[in-house]
């Protein structure tokens, strides 16, 4: 049960990060800060067309089934999700910087695939999500603002 709690806290998590961007940068003096936000926002999303954030939203769904396979203790139900992190085709515009946490990524998905047992699945999935977030923390987008 605790286990299940902690995938589902997990996968709320990574939607809500999926859905929300913010900039690195210092905000601006309070009385530019409820006009900062906004060409802040669009700003950010003027680099990403909606290929990327469809492309990045389907990461997310992807992994939310494979933790909702493996809350299920679906060890072959998470493998399918998990060739696709691992596998699928990438989009263009993914900053250089970047790049390394999409490796880390397909390669943790890839341990999940080819898992033999859950606890070695779930460790795995553990670092796929490590690795969104910390991709997600590098862009400037944050699961609690």
């Amino acid at each position: 049960m605790k286990t299940h709690t902690l995938w589902i806290t997990s996968i709320a998590l990574c939607l809500s990060a999926c859905g929300k961007q913010e900039t690195a940068e210092p905000q601006a003096a309070e009385s530019d800060q409820a006009a900062a936000p906004v060409e802040e926002t669009q700003a950010t999303t003027a680099e990403f067309d909606d290929a990327f954030i469809d492309h990045m939203h389907d990461h997310a769904e992807k992994l939310d089934e494979l933790m909702f396979a493996l809350a299920d203790d679906d060890l072959l139900g998470a493998a399918t999700p998990a060739y696709w992190l691992s596998q699928h085709e990438t989009v263009e515009g993914v900053p250089e910087e970047w790049q390394n946490y999409l490796t880390s990524m397909r390669n943790a998905a890839y341990e999940v695939e080819t898992a033999s047992d859950l606890e070695t699945a779930r460790a795995a999935a553990e670092q796929i999500s490590a690795q969104c977030q910390g991709c997600h923390d590098a862009a400037g987008v944050s699961a609690f603002k």
